[in-house]
């Protein structure tokens, strides 16, 4: 795909060095567009070298191929990145007074901006009332985050990090092929109370859920999300009108949570992390050192959600478990497979994604490592990259079942 990234004059400017960088690595053309602004922050031969493509920024340049409406025409996407107060002023009205301005003007691509300015500048009138317009033409806006700002200052008009810009450009140029599936989705760790203070749980950031349902909302399903505590900035990675968030807190709340989105949902994917075991007791006021001695908890094992899901499933519905393996219990990647294949088999799920863990990997890790088991127990996939990249296959995988599914309903 051809993709035109914006980049406007803001220090936020450095950042999409990287994007780029992410755009072009998942396979993309991409051609950079800065305002002379922009080249005060960020060099033109940066912009050259990391899109491999010439730069400039007048629209007197290349005037035999017409640059200036040859780039709308021909791309798939514009990207602006950052977007400064000005240049949205600019957008709304529709001054064309640089490359960029032309190129936005002359597109029909969807158009992807990520604001960067000063706290009051984004809550300024002004730019809420074109932030406003902007939306209704159908440009989508990602964030501003809330942070820390240039000169010291903080609060909301930070640009989102260039992964989160590249997964929201990348959705928008995935494939429809999940329209008409549903899809309900764990993800996160359950946490189960010992007082009102402590639990037991464990270090589930919930960003390989999330990352499974923004990619299923993007390529056309409607989704379910079970979420088990998961951060508040992990959980806005799932911000789409196609997907529905349900909290839950414990094993037990997962479990009911999941059983009744079960009751609608074609496929089912179970990525939370859910606590082996639950105290016997729950102490209704804080245990303390006061009390005496070292308190002794007894456990009970939890349910097992996802054979209970396989007991349960409908005709044709699809059911897919995770299966996260520390590599001293697994042993070498044979042994990791014939685990995995235990498992898939004992539980009876038509896809186990199998995934080693430990201190700095797979749990609140950006990336992830994941083979895919099929119902023969046959690796059908393998992924490694980043969690949006690892839910693409897990839900390409996944597509063929729902698909025949429907066929023999």
């Amino acid at each position: 795909m051809n993709i035109v990234v914006g980049v406007t004059g803001g220090i936020a400017a450095y950042k999409s060095v990287q994007l780029v960088r992410l755009l072009i690595k998942a396979g993309h053309e991409v051609t950079v567009v800065p305002t002379e602004d922009a080249l005060r922050f960020v060099g033109l031969p940066t912009w050259e070298a990391i899109s491999r493509n010439p730069v400039t920024t007048s629209v007197h340049d290349d005037v035999a191929r017409v640059r200036h409406v040859a780039l709308g025409q021909g791309a798939d996407l514009i990207v602006v990145a950052p977007a400064t107060a000005n240049t949205i002023a600019k957008m709304t009205a529709g001054i064309a007074d640089n490359l960029l301005g032309t190129t936005l003007l002359a597109t029909e691509a969807p158009v992807l901006i990520a604001p960067a300015m000063h706290a009051e500048m984004w809550r300024h009138p002004s730019t809420q009332a074109n932030i406003e317009t902007l939306q209704h033409r159908g440009v989508r806006i990602l964030g501003p985050a809330v942070g820390e700002l240039a000169g010291g200052d903080s609060g909301p008009g930070r640009m989102v990090e260039p992964e989160d810009i590249a997964d929201a450009a990348l959705a928008l140029l995935a494939p429809k092929d999940l329209a008409g599936l549903r899809i309900a989705i764990s993800a996160g760790g359950t946490r189960e109370p010992i007082d009102p203070v402590r639990y037991l749980g464990n270090r589930s950031s919930g960003r390989q859920g999330v990352a499974l349902a923004a990619e299923a909302a993007a390529r056309g399903a409607e989704v379910t999300l079970i979420a088990a505590n998961i951060a508040g900035d992990v959980l806005a990675g799932a911000r789409h009108p196609s997907i529905r968030i349900r909290q839950a807190g414990t094993a037990s709340e997962l479990a009911l949570a999941m059983a009744d989105a079960a009751e609608t949902a074609d496929a089912m994917v179970m990525a939370a992390a859910v606590a082996d075991y639950r105290p016997v007791e729950v102490a209704h006021r804080k245990l303390t050192k006061e009390s005496g001695g070292i308190p002794v908890i007894e456990l009970v094992e939890n349910e097992d959600i996802v054979a209970g899901l396989v007991r349960a499933r409908r005709e044709g519905q699809v059911i897919v478990g995770f299966a996260a393996e520390t590599p001293e219990t697994a042993g070498d990647e044979e042994e990791l497979l014939a685990r995995a294949r235990r498992k898939r088999q004992r539980k009876g799920v038509d896809l186990l994604v199998v995934n080693e863990v430990g201190w700095e990997r797979g749990f609140e890790a950006g990336e992830n490592e994941v083979m895919v088991l099929g119902r023969d127990g046959l690796v059908t996939a393998t992924a490694s990259g980043s969690k949006r990249a690892v839910a693409a296959v897990v839900l390409d995988a996944l597509r063929p079942l729902w698909t025949a599914g429907r066929t023999s309903v």
